[in-house]
């Protein structure tokens, strides 16, 4: 997916200029300017800080290329989950399509040195999840976690936190967060 070209496409849709996307999302608008234009790679936290100021959620956002929003599954196999990832991220969401969810379940990957990004993420609901491969270092608040394959958290996500990966192998998570914001 061309995430500059998309934002550009949504942005303009919208009747919005790149100085009030970035008045909207708190943002500079060389911010803006440079993810158009593929110049930066956003983290995760900072793309959706971005379609905030749309607003749009960060699964529309990755739906737009295929159009897709289908009937109700039950079964997602692999190739039909839609990764919702930046950069070296990868958040395959699991139930896109799924009418009026209230939670997003993902299965997450980070790679070694891998991280959601300097700002914190906060938003509304309820996070949790289990390492299923590697370890993460998972900082909620002023509190920092290690945690092993095995190990789960579950966190109020008002609070603000973020996945890092300084590890030597890749780290794969399952994760669920309320609301369906993702």
């Amino acid at each position: 997916m061309d995430i500059g070209a998309n934002l550009k496409a949504v942005r303009k849709l919208k009747g919005l200029s790149q100085r009030e996307l970035a008045k909207r999302a708190g943002v500079t608008n060389s911010t803006i300017s440079m993810i158009e234009k593929n110049s930066v790679s956003p983290s995760v936290s900072s793309l959706k800080k971005v379609l905030a100021g749309i607003p749009m959620s960060l699964v529309d956002f990755f739906s737009i290329d295929d159009g897709s929003i289908g009937d109700q599954k039950v079964v997602y196999r692999g190739n039909e989950l839609l990764d919702i990832g930046t950069g070296e991220l990868v958040y395959k969401l699991i139930g896109r399509d799924y009418p009026n969810r209230a939670m997003s379940v993902m299965s997450e990957t980070y790679p070694v040195n891998a991280d959601t990004g300097a700002e914190m993420l906060q938003h509304k609901g309820e996070e949790g999840g289990i390492v299923v491969e590697g370890k993460i270092e998972l900082t909620v608040g002023e509190e920092v976690f290690i945690l092993e394959k095995g190990d789960s958290y579950y966190f109020n996500s008002e609070h603000p936190h973020r996945f890092r990966n300084p590890f030597e192998q890749p780290c794969q998570l399952m994760s669920a967060t309320t609301s369906a914001d993702f």
